[in-house]
């Protein structure tokens, strides 16, 4: 198993990533640090953690693609953003992840007119919803916070390249926990649907997806990495009741940290953080929470960190393979 640097050497490179934490914002990740230059996309950036993450890349002169469902509300941000930051570079595109062909329409316009992306971080998601099928008969949670980002990433992959040195960040979760990916029955044909187990393996996916990605570019200068932001209020658990967030509390494995509730800024803290790091070049296919790369757990099951079940090459490697052949299309990547 191959999970990526060393991370005691690398944590001694920088000595002020020790003054970084889970309340660190993203304005304070980014003091000293100047964009102006880079080409940035967040998906799912119309509200919430991504577009905490527009604002603050644009607010260091990156240019910004807010990649959203609604497109109104994605404007009437981006519009915000430019007011609010003096950056005009901001736009918007349409995506809706859990359509195959909106993925595809995106990344077309958007290569028409871009020749480079220096920044993709894949933010957009949805979590422990009813149980809802694409018409592909794919299960909603895992098409749009996996397979939705997988096709986008790798049609966007020539535009990486040239932009290289360049930075993917797929936001997981410390759900991850949940649920390993269940390579037998992936949309829950065969076994009754658990809203968590579903979020679970989605948030799996995208660290098994950010590993094998990162083993596929990081020789043409692309890193990957997988970031959990942490626990923080916004649209993203609109399905969740308050019984379900009691639960969720109620059932954390056992050792795991206390979970401590944050503010947006800091939220967004730990994608900007390792998508703009200077102490973070060359690192790729890790996990990071609060600012900060975590150590990969060596119990089986999830404990709240970096679960076992997330760390395996062979793992991603089939994952690549199985989200291939649901999307029906081969990737030179």
């Amino acid at each position: 198993m191959e999970v990526g640097v060393n991370l005691p050497t690398l944590l001694k490179k920088e000595k002020t990533m020790a003054e970084l934490g889970e309340q660190t914002t993203t304005d304070e990740v980014l003091e000293g640090i100047d964009l102006t230059g880079k080409v940035a996309i967040v998906t799912g950036a119309s509200g919430g953690l991504g577009a905490e993450t527009a604002r603050a890349l644009a607010s260091k002169g990156a240019a910004v693609t807010i990649a959203a469902r609604d497109i109104s509300r994605a404007q009437a941000m981006a519009d915000q953003i430019k007011e609010s930051t003096g950056n005009p570079n901001v736009d918007v595109g349409a995506v809706e992840l859990d359509k195959p062909a909106s993925v595809r329409a995106f990344a077309k316009n958007y290569l028409a007119s871009h020749d480079k992306i220096n920044i993709l971080i894949n933010n957009a998601g949805v979590m422990a919803c009813p149980l809802v099928r694409t018409t592909e008969g794919w299960e909603m949670q895992f098409a749009t916070n996996h397979l939705g980002h997988f096709l986008l990433t790798c049609l966007l992959s020539p535009a990486l390249v040239k932009g290289a040195p360049a930075r993917v960040v797929n936001l997981s979760s410390g759900g991850h926990n949940f649920a390993p990916v269940d390579f037998d029955d992936i949309h829950f044909n065969h076994r009754d649907y658990d809203k968590f187990q579903s979020y679970g393996q989605s948030k799996t996916a995208n660290i098994l997806f950010s590993i094998e990605l990162d083993n596929r570019l990081k020789d043409r200068g692309v890193r990957v990495n997988a970031v959990h932001p942490g626990v923080i209020i916004t649209d993203l658990g609109r399905h969740m009741s308050e019984e379900d967030i009691q639960a969720i509390m109620g059932n954390r494995p056992e050792g795991a940290p206390e979970m401590v509730f944050k503010e947006i800024p800091a939220g967004a803290a730990t994608s900007v953080w390792m998508a703009t790091s200077p102490a973070l070049e060359g690192v790729g296919g890790q996990y990071a929470q609060d600012c900060g790369l975590v150590e990969p757990d060596a119990d089986d099951a999830g404990t709240g960190g970096w679960a076992k079940w997330a760390q395996g090459t062979e793992d991603a490697r089939r994952l690549w393979s199985m989200s291939e052949e649901m999307l029906g299309e081969k990737f030179d990547v």
